[in-house]
């Protein structure tokens, strides 16, 4: 295959990891604190001796949009949304993650908990206990969670100490290499935010790549007739 044919099926490669990433954006439009993400592509030149150069488009690497969603109120004592910057902590079997994910509940020892079990961690990195005869739970904007008068723990907010080093885990899960608190940030109680996924925005870029796509396997299927063609020509 000549290096056209080269460019072009790494090109392909980059826009189905790009579709990809389009369909599970769609797919998580409903899922609360989902974070959008988007392919990005990078330009490899090489230059041989005596040769023209040739260039290459890989795609590599993905872009998370932090950008603020939509906040729904739910009326939940312990469904929390953050309005600003800043993530919740929460602690896993692979280490600590950060998500925007606010829907917890009471575990039976009265740790706050996630959907999949996970803790929710304080301002301190510690594991936050609400006792079962708190009675009526209430939080300030600055996270300190109370009852009867008495603080009980102050979820904390967090970020990444390198922006660069956000790696999404899957679902609305996402690693760092170190985190760090945040000030800034104002968490909301009763409420949860939404997925950040704009589906007519995603729909439409599903719809470029697909004939981005279509473009250049026609490009591969002409290039293909025509190598065939001169076979059978130096053939006979």
């Amino acid at each position: 295959m000549d290096a056209a044919g080269y460019t072009t099926l790494n090109r392909q490669s980059g826009l189905m990891r790009e579709m990809q990433a389009v369909a599970n954006n769609i797919a998580n439009m409903s899922t609360t604190g989902f974070r959008r993400e988007g392919v990005v592509f990078s330009e490899y030149v090489s230059r041989m001796d005596g040769d023209p150069s040739l260039s290459m488009a890989y795609a590599s690497g993905r872009n998370i949009d932090l950008s603020q969603a939509a906040i729904t109120q739910t009326g939940g004592t312990f469904d929390f949304a953050i309005q600003g910057e800043g993530f919740f902590l929460i602690e896993t079997p692979g280490g600590q993650r950060l998500t925007r994910a606010g829907s917890f509940t009471p575990s039976a020892e009265g740790e706050l908990v996630n959907p999949d079990g996970y803790r929710l961690l304080d301002a301190g990195g510690a594991p936050i206990f609400v006792p079962p005869d708190a009675g009526m739970v209430g939080m300030s904007a600055d996270g300190t969670i109370s009852a009867g008068g008495q603080p009980l723990a102050q979820v904390g907010l967090w970020q990444a100490s390198d922006p660069h080093s956000l790696e999404h885990q899957g679902g609305t899960l996402f690693a760092a290499n170190a985190v760090e608190p945040v000030e800034g940030g104002q968490i909301l109680q009763g409420y949860v935010e939404d997925s950040n996924v704009n589906p007519v925005s995603e729909i439409s870029r599903m719809i470029e790549v697909q004939r981005a796509y279509e473009l250049g396997q026609t490009f591969l299927d002409r290039e293909d007739a025509r190598v065939r063609g001169v076979i059978e020509t130096l053939g006979r």
